[in-house]
């Protein structure tokens, strides 16, 4: 299964870039960045089972082992692809989170995009070796 992450806004060379690419580069599940404009652009309808998920400050508040768990199922069940959305600085609207199949929180702070894309990244990664049982992940 593809994870798909999709970000409004350039994360251009930043403290933040290096540690998105350090968890892509470890990544073993196929991955996409995408960037988009702040304002326009879309990604393309897609033609194969996808899985929405938009990061939102009213969004579930998910265990790294929850959404393993989540993604194992939909990998599973045959999804091909699972887009995760990181909207503008105005977030989603309420048709986009209708209709999304997942609203992730990473608690109730609000963070700046460039971190919450770093914080995507790593949790990819930690929900990849979870399904793959890598040590990487040690839970209490």
């Amino acid at each position: 299964m593809l994870l798909h992450v999709i970000a409004r806004g350039k994360i251009g060379r930043s403290p933040e870039a290096e540690l998105v690419a350090r968890y892509e580069k470890r990544l073993t599940w196929p991955t996409k960045f995408s960037e988009l404009p702040e304002t326009g652009g879309k990604i393309a309808d897609p033609a194969t089972p996808t899985r929405t998920v938009l990061l939102d400050e009213r969004g579930k508040q998910l265990s790294s082992e929850e959404l393993a768990a989540i993604l194992g199922r939909w990998r599973d069940d045959g999804v091909r692809e699972t887009r995760f959305v990181l909207g503008a600085a105005d977030g989603h609207t309420g048709e986009e989170r209708a209709h999304a199949d997942l609203l992730l929180a990473f608690g109730k702070a609000t963070w700046p995009h460039l971190m919450a894309r770093a914080m995507l990244a790593e949790q990819l990664y930690r929900a990849t070796t979870i399904l793959a049982g890598h040590p990487y992940h040690r839970a209490g």
